[in-house]
């Protein structure tokens, strides 16, 4: 049976009262390493079910803005057809705009860890772009990235405009799926913007890193590809 993050249980974990407090709590949350990978071992304890999204139903029913940014949520049901019909064995990238807190994102997250066998499977393996507009899905997103360990990025912005407040770097830095992912802010750079097609910035820039290394695991895939670009040029 599957567990269900009723209003009462999300408000109480995220020590709130009422649901307009809950995404900033949980902003607060995400956004503070220590106190993040303390509350997802208090989730963790309710529930090990990583497959799908906890949020959906608190989201849908106190949280969606459906009159002002028609948002909704999309079912379980139909995050895992979308998926099956359109995801791709060879790709190790996907890409969402309007992301929501995740639903079809855990869904393809899913789809592709079950290609491996548990010993074989690393985070690095996949990668997720993502791009969200709205300010009380963002945290949301940001948990359910993190909890899962994966690699991705999430623009925090206009799709269509290309106006953005931040872009966060979700990483695993252990490349290990038993370990949750740090949260990282982008710089406003040149670079950023022209990766990222960002045309205007609607916040200051935020100094916010945690991963201050690169891990090991890519660390050695970078010297084997630097490596074998020097010794294609000693042949030459």
């Amino acid at each position: 049976m599957t567990t269900k993050f009723t209003a009462d249980i999300v408000h109480k974990l995220l020590g709130v009262r009422e649901a307009q407090q809950a995404p900033a709590a949980s902003m607060n949350i995400v956004m503070d390493q220590q106190k993040r990978n303390e509350l997802f071992k208090q989730f963790l304890d309710i529930s090990t079910d990583v497959s799908h999204d906890w949020f959906s139903e608190y989201f849908m029913s106190v949280q969606a803005d459906r009159k002002d940014k028609k948002q909704d949520f999309t079912p379980d049901s139909i995050s895992k057809l979308v998926n099956m019909l359109v995801g791709s064995n060879d790709s190790s990238e996907y890409y969402e705009v309007a992301a929501g807190t995740g639903s079809m994102l855990i869904q393809r997250w899913q789809q592709d860890r079950l290609k491996h066998k548990p010993w074989n499977y690393r985070p690095s393996m996949y990668f997720y772009h993502l791009e969200e507009l709205g300010d009380s899905t963002l945290p949301f997103l940001i948990f359910n990235c993190a909890i899962r360990g994966m690699n991705a990025t999430i623009v925090h912005g206009d799709s269509l405009t290309r106006a953005a407040r931040q872009v966060y770097f979700i990483q695993n830095d252990e490349d290990d799926y038993l370990h949750f992912s740090t949260v990282n802010v982008m710089p406003h750079s040149k670079d950023v913007e022209q990766e990222f097609d960002i045309r205007q910035w609607l916040e200051p820039e935020q100094n916010h890193i945690e991963s201050t290394e690169i891990p090991a695991r890519y660390n050695e895939a970078i010297q084997k590809l630097a490596a074998g670009k020097e010794d294609k040029l000693e042949e030459k």
